[in-house]
């Protein structure tokens, strides 16, 4: 792969870890790979006030993870009893993205990954589409690897 070429985003494999459902990882959409920092400003001095912006700690986008709804899936019934039962079972979530031979070209960890929404999309008779179902997932931060 030539180092100045783009890759494209559209060949990738998501893992779910310590889950059954690890090899459900044909998803259509994933979004959410984001981190900021943001400031907090601060006031120092009595007439003359100065302000800084100081950093505060990492905030991290939830993982949203799109696909057709499936049946039997493991995935989505760890998504739904979370949901229902209020009981939490994190893990690991791996996204990699693949180059044409299907080897990762970049990898990234999601940490302590726990279910906070599930969505199923409009069914509509006129339509013929797949029934799409989102997940969304909170987790307490990721790493990059290539």
């Amino acid at each position: 792969m030539d180092p100045g070429y783009p890759m494209t985003g559209f060949h990738y494999k998501v893992n779910f870890i310590n889950y059954l459902g690890k090899e459900e990882g044909n998803f259509q959409e994933v979004s959410g790979i984001s981190v900021n920092i943001a400031t907090e400003p601060v006031k120092e001095g009595g007439e003359n006030q100065f302000v800084y912006k100081l950093p505060s700690p990492p905030q991290y986008s939830n993982l949203v993870l799109k696909r057709g709804l499936l049946t039997g899936s493991v995935v989505t019934d760890w998504v739904r009893t979370t949901l229902a039962t209020f009981k939490f079972k994190p893990t690991t979530i791996v996204v990699m993205l693949l180059d044409e031979l299907h080897q990762p070209l970049y990898v990234w960890k999601f940490y302590g990954a726990y279910p906070v929404k599930m969505e199923v999309s409009g069914i509509k008779a006129k339509e013929g589409e797949i029934a799409i179902e989102t997940l969304e997932l909170a987790y307490k931060y990721f790493e990059k690897f290539n």
